[in-house]
């Protein structure tokens, strides 16, 4: 394996991701923290990973945090350790298909998800009820 093969699978980090998608929607750590209404302290440790395990991001606070970056609700409730409700119902309900697909190495993974997906679906905004 390339270091590019290895580097490509490396998985982002949660804080990682925020901060890219933030900058992306040319907002700074000031703005998302007023929309959002927490400090921008807050912000800049969750960004840097820096959070003491209490003040981790809730799945109510990325759903709000997705809302207002306009980003992938479960992308950042996966990249948090939050599995979405929808998705751990579907693992308990298959377990089995779930372990197998655990086991494929990165090009098989690579080629069943472009092979499930036929094309880009679009990104989901989960609404709260």
């Amino acid at each position: 394996m390339t270091r590019q093969q290895s580097a490509r699978h490396v998985p982002m980090q949660f804080g990682q991701r925020v901060r890219q998608i933030r900058c992306a929607r040319q907002l700074t750590q000031r703005e998302l923290a007023e929309q959002l209404g927490v400090s921008i302290s807050y912000i800049s440790k969750v960004e840097n990973e820096t959070l003491h395990f209490g003040d981790y991001p809730s799945a109510k606070f990325i759903h709000k945090l997705s809302e207002q970056l306009e980003a992938d609700e479960d992308e950042l409730l996966l990249l948090a350790d939050k599995v979405p409700d929808d998705l751990r119902r579907r693992i308990r309900e298959h377990p089995e298909v779930f372990r197998l697909v655990a086991t494929l190495d990165d090009g098989s993974l690579d080629s069943l998800a472009k092979e499930l997906s036929g094309e880009e679906r679009p990104r989901r905004h989960r609404t709260t009820s």
